[in-house]
């Protein structure tokens, strides 16, 4: 076992970090807007908006993550061909993204629930009673107080989010695990690289992680110094 072959390749080690680290932002940018909507859906009125919603979390969150990549990058090829008679070749990045966008969409969706509940109903009432529609005192007064609530479980979800990336080698997306997995093949030695892998995924996690706690105690801070500012003192 040669670990300096890591620091030989560790361009290509880097590389597939990059790439990793695109899918993981590009999915989880996808996964707030899809669990924004999906969340809000979650806790509607209508009884069909919520049935619809509720679907699509039981059935992301009841599969496999796996099959959901093979199923976007084998079946869904399939049924459009079966509907159109054309072939199509999908981008191995840009699937193995909205696969994961897709399914962290379900979690997300959960997480913004739970915040969003976590709001007293007064809030919603009061924001109603100054002439907001329901759809405007969500944007503009629930969802900012249930952000500051909502940050360490999205940050968890990053992280998760970050590792099962890795997953999306399995079609041939040259991520961080697939980079480690041609080098191992190339040397016919897998565990330098694959240390040289896990190195980097826990310098990443470990930073999302310090980040994310950096960010709730920066917005717990700003919360109390406004709600200290909001009270009047003690002059007895």
């Amino acid at each position: 076992m040669d670990f300096a072959l890591v620091f030989k390749h560790y361009d290509m080690l880097l590389n597939g970090a990059l790439a990793s680290l695109q899918v993981t932002l590009g999915a989880l940018a996808m996964g707030l807007i899809l669990g924004t909507l999906a969340g809000t859906c979650r806790i509607s009125r209508r009884f069909y908006i919520r049935v619809i919603a509720d679907a699509y979390i039981q059935i992301i969150r009841g599969t496999p993550m796996l099959l959901q990549i093979f199923f976007f990058y084998l079946g869904f090829p399939q049924i459009y061909m079966m509907m159109t008679g054309e072939g199509i070749s999908p981008d191995p990045l840009l699937t193995g993204m909205i696969a994961l966008g897709i399914n962290s969409g379900a979690y997300n969706a959960e997480i913004i629930r739970a915040g969003i509940q976590s709001i007293n109903t007064g809030q919603m009432e009061a924001a109603r009673s100054t002439g907001l529609r329901h759809v405007q005192a969500m944007i503009h007064v629930i969802l900012p107080q249930a952000l500051r609530r909502m940050i360490p479980p999205l940050g968890n979800e990053l992280i998760v989010l970050l590792k099962d990336s890795s997953l999306i080698s399995t079609i041939g997306v040259a991520e961080l695990m697939y980079s480690a997995k041609v080098l191992g093949a190339r040397y016919y030695t897998y565990v330098p690289f694959l240390v040289g892998a896990g190195c980097i995924y826990l310098t990443l996690t470990f930073s999302f992680s310090r980040f994310f706690n950096a960010l709730e105690r920066k917005l717990s801070a700003g919360s109390g110094a406004r709600e200290n500012a909001g009270k009047i003192p003690d002059l007895g």
